[in-house]
């Protein structure tokens, strides 16, 4: 009898405090899936139009700009895509969207820029809903409404998820795959055989997309087949039909894009793991996402993840982050955007703690003994909201709406110059790939920016290092072998060493943007300047 009646206690709330947990929580009691959705759509909608920052190249020359060659049939592909590092399946997505963008006369420069980043807040929608769903299959509504709330909030998924970056759809297939997997669900015979064949199509696609996803489902499927009780039916009828078909259908679609047999994750893993080509972007130590990385993504929800790490004994999808962070932690080249899928786990967590903290989690019977202790925790409660968005959210919005925008002004500036005819040919005298180009310009015009390809020599600095050790002399010997264009974007940085130069060969300033208050790899590039030759 005591034990029904502190389950019954258990579920009533303190009717005099409901409206105040409504108000303050987001909704706790359980609320159709399609409302969600809505809003995580409507949030993400609002979150793709606010981001209007530089981040990283690949956003724009591993997606959009192979997008639009293929969609327009001018646009520059890196040497990752002459090497069949890359599969076409990504880009495809976005120049579908720019092909209906042509067809309807909509391809102006802000449909160009926002619409890519549009259809990627869909799929980070889809993200949210499925942690949302995953969390409520795990822990239930409360902690699921408290995971929604973390995710919505944190600063790097508001900054990265709705970019066009390979990571950030990657990071949705994970979530909506780890919803379907049996070995992750407390109860693993509730879910259908089916269900898992779809995890196991989603799974192989983050890998088609993007290579490394492989570290993660390396670690779900052999926890799958060690709690399997069908295993042989697993690798023989799931594992090899699925994975082999999602690995065959993208196969033939490369070759009808590169024009030549080409098995991208085998040519990926020899680049990146064999030869430790990715080093040549630079390597950080092997603490990197654990001093540094992963705890600036997670930021101030750190030690609620932490909290709700122990507290939740959740060891399975606990292992999967420690596995993710220490496998990417063993590789010499390191990005923030790497361990981007395993971000939302560790947000789940913080929800969980979070909800551990909310007034409804006490009994009636201890509220009775003791209104202090609900008024004490839900103290807690609103203090941890309020230093949580209030770290957050400034974040957010800084450093996708202030931080690293002038490579992005400055190439919509170019793109209404081209569109009034006052451009010919333009020159980037800046770090290689620091700009968007002809996604963002969308005018076939000339253009030369200073290349990066890694040499087969060890030792032998490219363009750009070569321009960065030395501006003045590379930038006279450049103009001597082409020549001159009508428009030179610059750092400020290396500007100052480049002024008397530009001015002595008829260059003018034309424009200045505003681009960094801090440096982040190199100098500080406080600006981005445009130097327009005589007559233009």
């Amino acid at each position: 009898m005591e034990t029904m009646s502190r389950r019954k206690y258990r579920a009533i709330q303190a009717p005099i405090d409901e409206d105040i947990i409504k108000k303050l929580v987001p909704n706790q009691y359980s609320s159709p899936l399609n409302k969600i959705f809505t809003l995580c759509l409507v949030l993400r909608i609002i979150n793709s139009l606010l981001v209007q920052t530089y981040f990283n190249p690949d956003e724009h020359w591993q997606s959009l700009e192979v997008s639009h060659r293929i969609a327009f049939g001018y646009g520059h592909l890196t040497w990752e895509w002459r090497k069949g590092l890359r599969s076409y399946l990504h880009p495809l997505l976005f120049a579908a969207i720019y092909k209906i963008l042509a067809f309807l006369r909509l391809d102006s420069p802000w449909f160009m820029t926002r619409t890519p980043r549009l259809l990627q807040s869909i799929f980070a929608a889809f993200g949210d809903l499925y942690l949302y769903k995953l969390s409520k299959v795990l822990f239930g509504d409360s902690v699921a409404s408290w995971a929604l709330f973390t995710q919505l909030t944190n600063w790097f998924m508001f900054f990265c998820i709705t970019r066009t970056l390979s990571n950030s759809l990657e990071s949705v297939l994970m979530l909506v795959s780890l919803y379907y997997w049996p070995c992750i669900r407390v109860s693993p015979n509730v879910i259908s055989s089916s269900s898992r064949k779809f995890a196991l199509a989603m799974a192989a696609l983050a890998c088609v997309i993007r290579p490394t996803s492989a570290i993660i489902w390396i670690y779900v499927g052999t926890l799958e087949l060690l709690l399997a009780r069908d295993k042989l039916k697993f690798v023989l009828l799931d594992v090899i039909p699925i994975g082999g078909l999602v690995l065959g259908l993208t196969t033939l679609l490369d070759r009808l894009m590169y024009g030549s047999w080409v098995i991208v994750p085998l040519n990926f893993v020899k680049f990146n793991f064999l030869s430790s080509g990715g080093d040549y972007y630079g390597t950080h130590p092997w603490h990197w996402y654990f001093s540094q990385g992963f705890t600036v993504m997670v930021f101030t929800y750190l030690p609620f993840s932490l909290a709700g790490f122990i507290m939740s004994k959740q060891w399975k999808l606990c292992g999967l982050v420690a596995w993710v962070l220490g496998t990417y932690s063993l590789l010499g080249h390191k990005e923030f955007r790497f361990v981007l899928p395993v971000l939302p786990l560790a947000l789940m967590f913080s929800g969980y703690s979070l909800a551990k903290l909310c007034p409804s989690e006490l009994s009636k019977r201890k509220l009775r003994e003791s209104s202090s202790s609900y008024v004490k925790r839900l103290t807690k409660l609103q203090m941890a909201v309020f230093f949580l968005l209030f770290t957050n959210i400034p974040m957010a919005l800084y450093m996708s709406m202030v931080h690293q925008r002038g490579t992005e002004d400055v190439m919509n500036y170019l793109s209404k110059e081209a569109s009034e005819n006052k451009v010919k040919n333009i020159l980037f005298l800046t770090p290689c790939h620091a700009t968007p180009y002809y996604s963002t310009l969308h005018h076939d015009l000339p253009m030369r920016f200073l290349d990066c390809t890694p040499s087969e020599e060890k030792g032998i600095l490219d363009e750009s290092d070569q321009f960065l050790l030395h501006p003045l002399d590379f930038a006279t010997e450049l103009v001597r072998n082409w020549s001159l264009p009508s428009h030179i974007v610059v750092f400020d940085a290396q500007e100052k060493l480049l002024k008397e130069f530009l001015l002595a060969r008829g260059f003018r300033e034309v424009r200045r943007f505003f681009h960094a208050h801090f440096k982040v790899d190199r100098e500080l590039q406080s600006s981005v300047v445009v130097y327009a030759l005589q007559g233009y």
